[in-house]
This record gives structure tokens, C-alpha cells and sequence, in this order.
């Protein structure tokens, strides 16, 4: 009975590490495919990002120039001094 324990034991221990390095073989094929998809997702994030706000300051930049400024002075500066 003791030796099929053992046996069990030693089989389980084998398959633990045949998975790891099973694992870690395919992690090294796969993780630079799957990070080069990663950062190519980012950067298209990052460039529609950067369309939107450039489409945004054109935008506003267009808006400013029709639109005239008023120039009223609502009034002077005052200065608060502590009263003790």
C-alpha cells in the first residue's frame, strides 16, 4: 500500500513539472506575439485619441475667430487688507 503512495506521488510530481516546463516553452512563443498585439491595440488607441483632440482644437480655434470678443471691464482690483 505504501508503495503505490509513493508511485502516485511520483507521478503527480512529474506531471507538475512537465507542465511547467510545458508552460514556460509556450509562453516563450506566444508572450511576443501576444504583447505585439497589445502595444499595436495601444497605439491605435493613442492615435484616435490624438486625432480627436487635434479635430477638437481645430474646432475651437474656428469657433474663436468667428465669434468677436467683448472687452468690458467688469471692474478694478481690490486688495483685502487683515484688519486686526
Amino acid at each position: 500500500m505504501e508503495m503505490a503512495s509513493w508511485t502516485g506521488f511520483f507521478r503527480t510530481l512529474g506531471y507538475i513539472v512537465l507542465f511547467y516546463y510545458l508552460f514556460k516553452f509556450l509562453a516563450r512563443i506566444f508572450a511576443p506575439i501576444l504583447m505585439r498585439k497589445a502595444m499595436s491595440k495601444v497605439q491605435q488607441k493613442m492615435q484616435e485619441q490624438t486625432q480627436q483632440q487635434q479635430n477638437n482644437n481645430t474646432q475651437q480655434q474656428t469657433s474663436k475667430a468667428e465669434m468677436p470678443r467683448e472687452k468690458k471691464k467688469v471692474g478694478e482690483y481690490v486688495d483685502y487688507v487683515e484688519v486686526e
